[in-house]
């Protein structure tokens, strides 16, 4: 059976309907169980790199722990240079601090008490933290928290698989994707993951050619 979200994007968009019939069946998934303060400093660890670099610093900076998951007391008491030794630049060693620090205050919330605040209300108080912005709490909505109506407006991915999608000759901004992803509501999640797997064909189908 047809998932009610796809069913619905096929739908509202002959355009991407076609993508999904070439692409195959997409979910998001299945949300992993764990503070969310410990997903941000992932998240953070990602920011602004390719996949596999990304996936080491992140194994390197965990690998600082006994248990391999960041305590945010004792990432507050590192010195900058041991951080530092795990890949992570002076910025996001900043911005992790200052959520371990928020962590610490109890002014991050925990897995129990962020599954009932609204959309609105996660984006408001965690882009207070320095080095967190809209994407990282998209990153944090979609694959964290599960939350089905995500669109990560600003992802270079997204803005990509979106010009392809409709023939665009330069990239879209982020306030027109907002504004034209509105038809894909309530599972504009899913439009995502849909928009960074046609830009990886598109990215793919160069390579080909050029090979």
């Amino acid at each position: 059976m047809t998932p009610k979200s796809v069913h619905h994007l096929k739908l509202c968009d002959p355009r991407l309907a076609a993508w999904i019939d070439r692409i195959g069946l997409l979910q998001l998934p299945v949300v992993e169980a764990r503070e969310p303060y410990v997903a941000l400093l992932e998240i953070i660890a990602h920011q602004q790199l390719a996949g596999a670099a990304a996936r080491a610093i992140w194994g390197r900076v965990s690998g600082l722990f006994e248990n391999g998951v960041p305590c945010s007391e004792r990432l507050v008491e590192m010195s900058d240079e041991h951080l530092r030794s795990a890949g992570l630049s002076r910025s996001k060693v900043a911005a992790m601090r200052d959520v371990c620090s928020r962590v610490n205050a109890g002014k991050i919330p925990s897995a129990a008490s962020i599954v009932q605040m609204s959309d609105d209300d996660i984006y408001e108080q965690l882009t207070e933290i320095r080095g967190v912005g809209s994407w990282t709490v998209d990153m944090l909505m979609m694959f964290t928290l599960g939350r089905p109506d995500v669109m990560p407006t600003t992802d270079y991915g997204v803005r990509k698989g979106f010009q392809i999608l409709y023939r665009k000759r330069s990239l879209p901004t982020p306030a027109y994707i907002l504004k034209h992803s509105e038809k894909w509501r309530p599972h504009r999640s899913i439009a995502a993951l849909y928009l960074w797997r046609i830009a990886e064909a598109s990215i793919a189908k160069k390579k080909k050619i050029t090979s």
